[in-house]
């Protein structure tokens, strides 16, 4: 195998594209949504996940997800990427860009969960939770599907992290915001966001951003790329005016906040069906999760009264999970997908092995990280009047806005 200069200077743009995801579109995208004293929390928690899970990923992360044969974990091969040179290739890419590739995955996912407890948890908690949490949840989920573990071999389909992504911090989330306790006043008072322009920003570039994240997982600059892009486009697209059309229904107005928020759902539901179905499916994927997700975040704040702040559940974690439930249907040629070698019902009993796994082992093991935190150094800010007065000031010493 020969190195593919083409594929390479695609997938060095995905890269590029993911981590711009993050950093600044998540930060911005969230920043903009919480009250105007805890921007700064928040734009301070996407740098510290960067950072950290990015030393996480080059000195143990990525071996045990992308390394060895087992079917649970992998190894200590890949080591401090020992073993790996600037020749070594993934494919024909090297495998020092798969690497980063992967990384900016491994970045992402628990700044999702940042949404769960934006405006009540310290900053010390952030750092110890992503720290277990991408080594006890993150990598071993990434090695199941991606890194020739279990799900691999039973066939499931994340083309780009239905599963491994969305699933895991959409479940990790309810299960932190649950323990965190919710917000004073949550449900009965509103605590809007303090800056819809700047979430609109951040969204805009978690658009663009997300064409690396799902036409990047061919890892090639080739047809199934260029349908992965499509079907990502027009899922976006068909949520974000499904969601537009309810809350205008609704409300009597179409909100800004509701258009973007579909817009994030489509998305998210899309991600792991991608590089398997085709325009059909997408138009399909973004209809039915403007209607599910939009449900979910009712019923998530006000049947449940959990304080998923940001509503990382309803819409990344439900979206996930929709989406992978319906890829082993979508895929199939009779919804113009490019086809599967097991019956549609087959598939989908995969997908549903592969749901109820990831998402009961998320379910755990966040408990268990989220118990020891709160035994060790406390999960939330001690003080009310902290809270009261905005995470800017009380865990960072700045204000977000000097007027």
């Amino acid at each position: 195998m020969t190195i593919n200069f083409g594929h390479t200077a695609w997938i060095l743009t995905s890269t590029a594209l993911v981590l711009f995801m993050t950093l600044p579109g998540l930060a911005l995208f969230y920043g903009g949504l919480v009250r105007s004293k805890n921007t700064i929390s928040v734009l301070a928690q996407c740098f510290l996940i960067a950072t950290l899970t990015s030393i996480i990923w080059v000195v143990v992360g990525y071996s045990l997800s992308f390394s060895g044969e087992g079917l649970y974990i992998g190894n200590f091969d890949k080591f401090l990427l020992k073993n790996i040179n600037i020749t070594s290739l993934t494919g024909e890419i090297p495998e020092l860009l798969f690497v980063m590739f992967q990384m900016t995955f491994a970045i992402i996912t628990p700044a999702l969960i940042i949404g769960a407890f934006v405006e009540r948890i310290k900053f010390s908690a952030v750092f110890l939770f992503t720290l277990l949490w991408v080594v006890f949840v993150y990598v071993p989920v990434a090695h199941w599907v991606w890194g020739n573990g279990w799900l691999a071999k039973k066939g499931v389909l994340d083309f780009a992290g239905g599963l491994v992504v969305h699933t895991t911090a959409g479940v990790s989330s309810l299960v932190i915001a649950y323990f965190l306790g919710r917000r004073k006043g949550f449900p009965k008072i509103a605590h809007p966001p303090h800056s819809p322009v700047l979430a609109m920003i951040g969204a805009s570039m978690l658009w663009v951003g997300w064409f690396g994240f799902n036409a990047g997982s061919a890892l090639a600059a080739n047809g199934n790329a260029a349908m992965a892009m499509l079907v990502t486009h027009s899922s976006a697209a068909t949520a974000t005016l499904t969601w537009m059309c309810i809350d205008w229904y609704k409300n009597g107005k179409p909100g800004l906040i509701g258009i973007i928020t579909g817009m994030v759902a489509g998305l998210a539901t899309v991600t792991p069906a991608s590089g398997y179905i085709g325009p059909m499916g997408g138009i399909i994927l973004g209809l039915l999760s403007g209607f599910i997700c939009y449900w979910f975040v009712g019923f998530i704040k006000f049947k449940l009264k959990i304080d998923d702040s940001l509503d990382v559940f309803a819409v990344h974690g439900v979206g996930g999970i929709l989406g992978t439930l319906l890829a082993g249907i979508l895929a199939t040629n009779t919804f113009g997908g490019l086809g599967i070698e097991k019956s549609a019902f087959d598939q989908t009993i995969v997908q549903f092995i592969g749901v109820i796994s990831v998402a009961i082992f998320a379910l755990v093991v966040t408990i268990i990280i989220v118990k020891i935190i709160q035994a060790t150094i406390g999960l939330r800010v001690s003080s009310q009047q902290e809270e009261f007065d905005g995470l800017d000031l009380g865990s960072h010493g700045e204000k977000s806005y000097n007027l």
